[in-house]
Formats: C-alpha cells, structure tokens, sequence
C-alpha cells in the first residue's frame, strides 16, 4: 500500500512538472474584426432592435410581452435565418442592465428552478437553495430554441412562472420561492412536432414568421448584417438615437401599465374582444384576457389616453395565430351549387345493373352517355341525394338472405367431427415439438 501512495504521489508531481500556465484565453469575436477591449464592448456586439428589418409582427410583440409581463411570452413560429435569437437578445439589451438567458434542450428540471446547494450541504450541513436558470433571468429574457422540444413538465413550469411572476419550489426538503419576472421568448419549427394544445393557449403571443420574397427588402436586410459584422460599433452608434427613444418610450409604458388607474377597459372594448374570440372559435377565456391585457399594452406604448377597438383589431392577430380552431378539411371538397341550365356535378342514382357490377370485384361500372357531361372528379357511383365521398350499398342490403345447407347423415357427420379433432390435436402436438 505504500508502494503505491509512492507511486501515485511521484505521478502527480510529474505531470504537476509538466505541466505550464497557460495565457488567458482572448474574447471569442463574433464579428470580423478583432475584439476591442471596453466594459461596453458586449453592448456593441448586439444587433440593435430598430435596424431589424421585414419582421414588424416580431418586434411589436416582444415589445407588448416587455411592457406587460402578464401576457405569458411570445412564441415566435418559422424558418431558421428569420432573425428570431437577433430580435430577442435586442430586445434583452433594451432592457438593460438586463441577463439574457438561453434554456439548453438537455436542461433537467432542477437546473431550470433551481434545487438544494449540495455544495453547502455537503460541507457545512446546511440547507441552502441554489438558483436555477429562471432565477438569473429576472428583470431579463429567457430564450428557449426549439421549445416544442422540451418536456413538457418544463415547459409547464416555464409558463406557470411567467404568467404568475413568481417561481416556487417544493423538493429536496427544500420549501423556497422568489420573485422571477422575465419575458419568455419561445422560437419552433412546426415541421419538428407541436406543441400541445394546452401549453400552446397558455403562451401569450404567437408571430408567424416567413422568408421575404421581396429582392430589394432580402438585399437590405443582409446589407445591414454585413454592415454590422464589419464595424458593429459604428452600426450601433448610427442607431443609437432610435435605440434610446425606444428604451425611452419603453419605460414608460411599462409604468403607465403598473399603474392600475390608468387606461381602463371600456364596455366597446370587451364587447370587440369578445366578437374577436367568438369569430376565432377559441375554447376557454384566455385569449379574451391576453387580448386585453395586449391592447392596454399597445395603448400605453402608442400613448393614447384610452383603450379603443382598433388597439383590439391590432393585437388580435398576435392572440389568435395559435389559438383560432383549424378549418375543417374536408370544406374545400364540398361540392359547389351549379347554375341554373348546366350539367350537374353529381350523377344521377345508378342503375340495379351498375349496383350489379360495382359489387363484383374487379369490374367498374361502365360509362353511360349521361355521364360524358359530367365534371372531372365526379364519380358514376355517387346517387342523386348521396353526400360527397359515399357510395350507395349493394342491392338487397339489409335484407333477409336465403341461407343453403347440406343434409349429412349421422354417421358421415361423425366421421367429419372425429376428422377434424384429430387434425387439431396433430396441430398442437406439432406447436409443441412432439411431433417432427
């Protein structure tokens, strides 16, 4: 055992010699100049939120989630390359001094809420609380990539944390809660799966995102980018002016919003959000109090001394992308009304001779020469009073049907009885290997 503390001991102190100090690492450049020293050097690396481009949607509703955090977060829907992560970390840096969290996919429950200090419990035998990622992003942004990825007991907690302001955690012998106020800014990719039903009425905000198809405003958008990799302090400099009358405008709809004897609902306004929700066909009340809590935010960041309909007809788009009741599929195959004097669409109720056939496998019923008029797609089998889609039973159907039999005497029916068992236990006795 000593040999072998000697041994151990003699090779720590060789690799201890072999080991150098090595240089700081330099600050990872995400632009294509080198790094330029500075406390405000990560502020200059943010793409500013007024020179986005082509995304009005995007940036109206991050700004309604910022100024009423009550709204539960916005679910950004698109490509990737649609400026999604951009619009949010410029959204953290209008908040600032704001942190931007980012939730890994791989995240586990715990270190998104927060669980008991093991460090200290394990030195000192104490019972602390070591902060999850909800706790660094209060009074900032919580990204999520990919959101409808997650577990969806995460995704549960992130929305109930949201809307409430507050996180509780009730494990490892550990009762603590504390105030986490953040915008949650969620992006997805509908072709990866969806989210369900129920978590997706809880996020606030929807915005349906698209590539831009138009060559002038696609040039200007990359333009801007290559402008701001190349120099990002001279671009964030040529939109500060916009920035701060942004921030500006900003605080104070937020504090017009905190005020509780500012900007009242009216009769008019609940009456149009009620219209607006019963037109979309939304299950539940949510959306009439997102919608709501939305247009007051609007009316606070527009200034106006009054909540009106058209603040409703403004943000309701934003409320209903996610939450509207899907049309019904098979509405655009109904057929369509013919005017008067042309053929009709349907056919008119076959023959006992086109029944015939169409039972007998194989066999199509032939073509009649009332039927050469007759729409493309339209089907000979389809009768007269026959929805779109069904055929007419086969003749007779439902009715008593004669039923032949074989007389056998009792001798022959015993024989084919006695038959039949032992060909059944042959086939058990085979099933079990006792026969080869």
């Amino acid at each position: 055992m000593k040999e072998f503390n000697s041994c151990e001991t003699g090779l720590h102190q060789a690799r201890g010699a072999r080991q150098e100090p090595k240089p700081a690492a330099a600050p990872r450049s995400e632009g294509l100049l080198p790094p330029q020293g500075g406390s405000g050097e990560a502020a200059q690396r943010v793409f500013p939120l007024s020179a986005i481009q082509g995304q009005p949607a995007l940036v109206q509703a991050l700004l309604l989630a910022a100024i009423e955090p009550q709204l539960g977060g916005v679910l950004i829907r698109g490509p990737r390359g649609t400026a999604k992560s951009t619009a949010a970390r410029a959204l953290a840096d209008l908040l600032a001094p704001a942190p931007f969290v980012t939730l890994p996919l791989g995240a586990s429950i715990e270190h998104v809420t927060g669980s008991l200090d093991l460090s200290k419990a394990l030195a000192g035998h104490e019972v602390a609380f070591a902060p999850g990622l909800i706790a660094k992003a209060h009074e900032g942004v919580l990204y999520v990539d990919e959101i409808n990825l997650l577990p969806d007991a995460i995704v549960d907690v992130l929305l109930d944390v949201a809307a409430s302001g507050i996180n509780r955690i009730e494990r490892d012998g550990i009762s603590h809660s504390h105030a986490a106020r953040f915008v949650l800014v969620g992006t997805m990719n509908p072709e990866e799966g969806m989210l369900r039903p129920q978590l997706l009425d809880r996020l606030g905000l929807c915005v349906q995102l698209d590539n831009p198809q138009d060559p002038q405003l696609r040039s200007s958008i990359v333009k801007a980018r290559l402008r701001f990799d190349l120099d990002p302090q001279g671009f964030v400099q040529s939109h500060a002016a916009r920035q701060q009358e942004i921030r500006q405008r900003l605080a104070q709809a937020r504090s017009r919003c905190r005020n509780a004897s500012e900007l009242a609902w009216s009769d008019a306004v609940h009456e149009a959000v009620a219209l607006q929700c019963i037109a979309a066909q939304v299950d539940g009340l949510r959306a009439d109090l997102v919608m709501l809590r939305a247009a007051r935010a609007l009316a606070a960041w527009q200034g106006s001394h009054s909540i009106t309909p058209a603040h409703v007809a403004e943000v309701a788009p934003l409320v209903l992308q996610h939450r509207a009741a899907q049309p019904d599929p098979g509405s655009a195959s109904q057929p369509q009304q013919t005017p008067a004097g042309t053929a009709s669409a349907v056919p008119a109720a076959p023959s006992s001779t086109d029944r015939k056939d169409r039972t007998e496998p194989g066999i199509q019923a032939s073509a009649s020469p009332s039927t050469a008029s007759r729409e493309p797609g339209a089907t000979g089998s389809l009768p007269q009073d026959a929805g779109p889609g069904l055929e007419q039973p086969p003749a007779g159907w439902g009715q008593a049907q004669a039923v032949s039999s074989v007389v056998f005497e009792p001798q022959q029916a015993d024989a084919m009885a006695q038959a039949a068992l032992e060909a059944l236990a042959a086939k058990k006795a085979r099933a079990s290997g006792l026969l080869r």
